[in-house]
């Protein structure tokens, strides 16, 4: 489970007096009367999801593992960003796992393209393009130019190195799929791009990567237990959706997402997806940012200590790094670094991350949350997940808005489509 601290949040409201209305809003999403009702299937999905589809994933995961050098994720925001965020904090950013993973689908770069194109030429190459419609611009541009390049290197035998990640039954690339023959796996109608990651979306490439999928899944099925009730003395999940809220009221209009580990930064660029993609709409909600400490101490930290107070700060600290380090001793001491000689690496990033917090909040007045998570396995990705589900959902529906559409998003495309030409 996630721990919760508050008592550096200088929350000027007891979260206590929202129990009633976090019991009203937790019975719309169970009972799912809630606004956008139609895509809540992540409440229950680590019971609901298909074991045959499952063992299906996990047995392509080890083809792919046995016959490819890249393993190429093509999609775009909910269709790539879970996937990397549990890739990299879970095996960390030189993993020395087979195949190497590359991500495509999710930017008009052309320089960054013809890069990954010139890359993959001379290697064993498996693809995997996500997307509920196959006509997201980004990914189905991409998926033209990796395709073309696939029947190239391989002929026939691309066939057996495509995989779709699509609606079960309707759209382009489900067309596409059936009538080229590709193996497909199926985004479910009920769960959205933000929240897929728990999905085939996420697991085929968690699985590719050498990851253990029953475990994720097992966080997420505990973590439905353990941020299920809606009593606030039980759920860190919703006090921390209604911190969010009163801070929120108290004027803090921007949200940094910190943590220390380097690891952990495509969790935070999921995160502001989900958070930012949830509540940003009706002139509403927080806009959520990211840093990583201390790296960006020496950047934005001069900002968050002595600027405009319009942020606060939710720390996801680690308890367990994934590996520890003990700082060497050396005789001479130039650098006068001895008096870490024999202390573990680690330990000195937490006393970072304490003085941190002690500069920031007594010094800056800038209320933090506090979230402390045990390690970066898989089985805490997968709790991490279902927390953070849950929290969002409850903060959102607390602001009477829809945590599960995005019609802003449309807007862009609309206007890129015209300047592209497209009819």
């Amino acid at each position: 489970m996630i721990q919760l601290d508050l008592n550096h949040a200088h929350l000027k409201e007891n979260v206590k007096d929202y129990q009633e209305q976090v019991v009203s809003i937790d019975k719309q999403l169970v009972s799912k009367t809630c606004l956008g009702n139609d895509f809540i299937g992540w409440m229950t999905w680590a019971n609901d999801y298909d074991r045959e589809e499952f063992a299906r994933i996990k047995e392509c995961a080890k083809k792919i593992r046995e016959n490819s050098e890249v393993f190429v994720v093509c999609g775009i925001g909910g269709s790539y960003l879970g996937a990397r965020a549990a890739i990299e904090m879970i095996n960390g950013l030189y993993a020395d796992k087979k195949p190497e993973i590359i991500y495509m689908g999710n930017t008009f770069s052309s320089s960054y393209i013809a890069q990954v194109m010139d890359y993959i030429k001379d290697k064993e190459v498996t693809v995997n393009v996500i997307s509920k419609s196959g006509t997201t611009t980004e990914t189905a541009l991409a998926f033209r130019i990796l395709k073309q390049f696939m029947e190239e290197k391989y002929g026939d035998e691309a066939k057996n190195r495509i995989i779709a990640t699509t609606d079960k039954a309707r759209g382009t690339l489900k067309a596409l799929a059936t009538k080229e023959g590709y193996e497909t796996f199926v985004i479910p109608d009920d769960i959205g791009g933000r929240f897929s990651v728990i999905t085939p979306v996420g697991l085929l490439p968690i699985a590719v990567a050498g990851i253990d999928i029953d475990e994720l899944m097992k966080g997420l099925h505990d973590g439905m237990g353990e941020y299920g009730d809606p009593d606030l003395d039980k759920n860190p999940a919703y006090r921390y959706a209604v911190a969010r809220r009163i801070l929120q009221n108290e004027g803090y209009d921007v949200e940094l997402f910190v943590n220390y580990e380097p690891q952990m930064q495509m969790v935070a660029e999921w995160w502001k997806q989900l958070f930012g993609e949830s509540e940003g709409k009706d002139g509403k909600g927080i806009l959520p940012d990211s840093v990583c400490f201390s790296t960006d101490l020496h950047s934005l930290g001069q900002f968050v200590q002595e600027g405009k107070k319009v942020l606060f700060e939710t720390n996801l600290y680690v308890d367990k790094p994934m590996v520890d380090v003990t700082f060497p001793n050396d005789e001479a001491n130039e650098d006068g670094m001895n008096y870490l000689a024999g202390k573990s690496v680690d330990w000195a990033n937490k006393m970072a991350a304490q003085g941190t917090l002690m500069a920031h909040e007594e010094t800056g007045g800038v209320p933090n949350i506090l979230l402390t998570m045990p390690d970066m396995s898989a089985y805490s990705f997968g709790n991490m997940c279902m927390f953070f589900f849950k929290a969002i959902a409850m903060t959102t529906l607390m602001n009477d808005s829809n945590p599960f559409n995005q019609p802003g998003v449309e807007v862009y495309k609309k206007n890129m489509f015209n300047l592209l030409g497209k009819e």
